[in-house]
């Protein structure tokens, strides 16, 4: 052991201060080189616990073997022996180059030898940094490296919007990325780098912003305690509320969810003095310090009352309490807010008191349900309003319903007394029946009444008009009867006085109104309003003194139909009608085809006139008529008149052709009511004399050419409509057979031998003379005829033809007649009679009797008389024969 000690001894001598040969033998010792962060852990050697004066550690970051950072630690004597650290920065991640961090010992201007670490390569991709925050605006560096064999194909960013990215191709195996962080990433942002192999690897990194908070405020509650709250000016994202600390007074703070406002609360001793509270806010990016100063006993922010409910209560208010959890504001000078809500409108109350736990409610509805809450403040040095309680159902008791509101109309001998159902805020209660009671003003003691039921609310009452009577009605429930409305008939029919009635036009569903001011106008004004067509169900509504306007608003009104308002003045008496007004509150268009259009020509114009359609069809106010014209053509032409009484309009200088008149009305939706008639325009009445006149003396010019054409070849005309019958020559061959016949001769008037007749007459009437036979009577033959005409002989005679009374058939031919009948010759006058026939009136032709004409011989051919050629039957009584009838001529004596 002495050996030891002498040994040691000469040691320290020859090494005195860690000294040997003017070189430093305390140096760092487990030198340790972080991979991300270039942060450089090491310890001391143990040769340098005799250094009394402490030492400095010189330090050096190499990039490719170049200095780009320098340092020193600085170990005081108390920190010789532990761990030491130290960080180095460089432009570059650690293995986008060769980066190397070396460090020596310094003391008493010795040094010891430089000790360095170099980053290892590790053989993998990889890409750095990893991890790391970056602030908003600044410009952050990637690599990728890959090992031996392998090369990058690619480097990206994902899901990092708005990013100005540059990459860089450092060699095969090293790429860098460069990326200018021009906003806030969400949470984590990746770094991408694949290599031509397909393998991927990745760093992730957040750009966000240092704090910014702002806006201390400190309070407190329950006098015990301090509330802190702040403003967060920015969106804070996961990643930066891991990384955020908050320290109130140097103490740490928890936060919860953290929005737009942060809250950081401690348990501290609340005295009356003010005092500086701080708040700290660090992230990874910077370090922020807020400051208050503040008299917490002069900032209570007081907790909700508890136990809210009510002591009493009566039809019209009632009394509220509640209770505190805090002891210490028993002790306060408060000011408490009552919130009374029905639903519709909300009322608040507030009371003053110390310590207060109490409140009473007045001037609330009967039968009314109400929702009610409680929050206090300190009356003295007041911060803010404490918390709403929670709030509680209260249900006031019944009370009679409120006075009605009662309106009447009046029509002839008929008056409508109507009221308006009580809400259910003034039944106070369900309504069991109405009463209503009427009398002369001037009997007051003489009224009569009726009982209405709840299901109605009117009443027709007959009265005498010339009379003024006092109409009251009222309203029960189980409560009572409400106190009475009262409203006076006035003597006059108010429908029947001389108030003009005016125009209005209704707005957005409404109309607004608006009247002089009255004197009369005692107790306000009254509105009323109905269709002017159909059942007048009218409304009211009532309108304070210091009021001359009013818009008037109804689920009942309608588009389309038209209105009468009437204003009224309220009186002590009987109201007075002041204006009245007429209107839409929404014009729609007239239904088509309601004009009843007729029309009249006037040469060459046309009236179209119609019936005025109906106030109670008319949906819009008329403010003229247009009448549409249209021609075959398609040309439309219009005449319009503004007068909205008119009925009819006048179209002018037309054409004469066929037109389609369309009758539309004007209106402030435009043209509707369209109505159309078709109307043939005829020529006017001069023209048509003129052209009557131009069509007969046509027709009389035509004829009398006719006349003259006809006269000039009348001859000719005469021997083709109606040539000359020959006259008849008789031979033997023509009733008996080719030889010679003999004929009894008949005696004739001497007169009918020196007549000549060109158209014969055959006559079913006349007086036959009679036949005398005696010793003139001589058988006598004829000749043959020139040309050897000759008549066929006839057979059995039967009736064939009937022969007209007024002259020959319209078919000529040889004429066949009845037996028993006489055939008269107009020239000779003779009688055919049979022979053994002795004294018959009308003697008959017998078979085989030749007929006798003497004194003539046989026409010239010229003067024959061909006939119509007849087909003979078989069966057929008489042939008619197609041939010449040769008659005899006259011989001279």
């Amino acid at each position: 052991m002495i050996t030891w000690l002498l040994l040691l001894s000469l040691f320290r001598e020859s090494t005195q201060d860690g000294q040997e040969d003017g070189v430093l033998r305390c140096g760092p010792q487990n030198v340790t080189l972080d991979y991300d962060s270039f942060l450089l852990k090491w310890e001391d050697d143990p040769s340098c616990s005799v250094i009394r004066d402490g030492l400095v550690y010189e330090l050096q970051l190499l990039t490719a073997d170049k200095p780009v950072h320098n340092g020193e630690v600085v170990v005081t004597p108390a920190q010789i022996g532990s761990t030491h650290s130290w960080k180095g920065t460089s432009h570059l991640p650690s293995q986008c180059a060769r980066h190397s961090v070396r460090l020596r010992s310094q003391y008493n201007n010795q040094s010891s030898p430089w000790l360095q670490k170099t980053l290892p390569d590790q053989g993998k991709i990889l890409v750095l940094p990893r991890n790391q925050m970056f602030e908003v605006g600044s410009t952050a560096t990637f690599c990728c490296t890959v090992p031996d064999g392998e090369s990058i194909k690619t480097m990206f960013l994902p899901n990092y919007k708005g990013a100005n990215v540059n990459a860089t191709k450092i060699s095969e195996h090293v790429h860098s990325l460069t990326v200018h962080l021009d906003q806030q990433s969400e949470n984590w942002s990746d770094v991408i780098c694949e290599t031509t192999k397909g393998e991927i690897s990745g760093a992730s990194f957040h750009a966000g912003y240092p704090p910014s908070d702002s806006s201390l405020q400190c309070e407190t509650q329950d006098l015990e305690s301090i509330d802190c709250f702040w403003n967060i000016t920015r969106k804070t994202e996961d990643v930066e509320k891991l990384r955020r600390k908050y320290l109130l007074q140097g103490s740490p703070c928890k936060i919860g969810a953290m929005h737009q406002l942060g809250k950081c609360s401690q348990k501290v001793e609340v005295d009356a003095a003010e005092r500086n509270w701080t708040l700290t806010v660090t992230n990874p990016l910077g370090k922020l310090e807020l400051h208050d100063r503040a008299d917490l006993t002069k900032r209570v922010h007081m907790v909700a009352p508890e136990k809210v409910a009510a002591s009493t209560v009566n039809p019209r208010n009632i009394s509220l309490k509640w209770s505190w959890t805090v002891q210490k504001y028993s002790n306060l000078n408060l000011t408490c807010q009552v919130d009374v809500s029905d639903g519709d409108s909300n009322t608040k109350i507030e009371n003053f008191g110390v310590g207060l736990t109490a409140a009473v409610i007045k001037d609330l509805i009967p039968h009314w349900d109400y929702d009610v809450r409680v929050r206090c403040g300190t009356a003295q040095h007041f911060w803010k309003w404490g918390d709403w309680s929670k709030s509680v159902k209260i249900r006031t008791k019944g009370d009679v319903p409120d006075a009605l509101d009662v309106w009447m109309k009046v029509k002839e001998d008929q008056t409508v007394i109507s009221w308006k159902v009580p809400l259910t805020n003034q039944s106070h209660g369900e309504i069991f029946d109405y009463k209503v009671s009427w009398a002369k003003t001037k009997e007051k003691n003489q009224s009569n009444q009726t009982n209405v039921s709840r299901s109605n609310h009117r009443l027709t009452l007959t009265l005498d008009p010339s009379e003024e009577y006092m109409v009251t009605v009222t309203a029960r429930n189980i409560n009572g009867s409400s106190s009475p409305s009262t409203i006076i008939i006035p003597r006059l029919n108010l429908d029947k006085s001389e108030v003009k009635t005016s125009w209005i036009s209704g707005s957005n569903g409404s109309f607004f109104l608006s009247w002089p001011v009255s004197p009369n106008a005692s107790c306000g004004y009254i509105v009323d309003w109905c269709p002017v067509f159909g059942n007048c169900t009218f409304e009211w509504m009532k309108v304070p003194p210091n009021r001359t306007h009013t818009a008037i608003f109804s689920k009942n009104f309608e588009d389309g139909r038209r209105y009468l308002l009437s204003i009224y003045a309220c009186t002590e008496r009987a109201p007075v009608l002041l204006q009245r007004r007429e209107g839409y509150v929404r014009e729609t268009k007239i239904e088509a085809k309601l004009f009843k259009l007729k029309y009249k020509q006037k040469d060459s114009a046309v009236e179209v006139s119609w019936e005025p359609i109906p106030l109670e069809k008319q949906t819009a106010s008329i403010h003229g008529y247009s009448l549409y014209n249209q021609d075959k053509s398609g040309n439309i032409f219009n005449v319009s008149t503004d007068d909205p009484e008119a009925t009819s309009l006048t179209a002018k200088n037309l054409n004469i052709s066929t037109y389609n008149f369309t009758v539309t009305a004007l209106t402030a939706v435009g043209l509707c009511g369209n109505t159309s008639i078709n109307v043939i325009l005829n020529p006017p009445a001069d023209q048509l004399i003129m052209l009557t006149l131009i069509s007969l003396g046509a027709v009389f010019l035509i004829l009398s050419v006719n006349i003259i054409i006809c006269y000039r070849h009348w001859a000719c005309i005469k021997d083709k409509v109606y040539p000359p019958i020959p006259k008849p020559v008789l031979t033997e061959n023509w009733l008996a057979s080719p030889d010679e016949h003999t004929v009894r001769p008949l005696p004739f008037d001497q007169s009918h031998y020196s007549e000549v007749l060109d158209v014969p007459e055959l006559h079913d009437k006349f007086r036959p003379p009679q036949p005398v036979v005696g010793q003139d009577y001589m058988p006598f033959t004829f000749s043959q005829t020139p040309k050897g005409y000759y008549n066929k002989p006839l057979k059995k005679l039967q009736p064939c033809l009937t022969l007209p009374t007024t002259g020959l058939t319209s078919r000529p031919g040889l004429p066949c007649f009845p037996i028993n009948d006489v055939f008269p010759n107009p020239s000779y006058n003779l009688i055919v009679q049979g022979e053994d026939q002795q004294s018959q009136s009308h003697p008959e032709i017998q078979e085989g009797m030749p007929i006798i004409d003497s004194g003539y011989q046989a026409q010239s051919p010229e003067e024959s008389f061909s006939t119509a050629e007849l087909e003979e039957e078989p069966d057929s009584p008489i042939s008619c024969v197609s041939t010449y009838i040769l008659l005899p001529q006259k011989t001279s004596k």
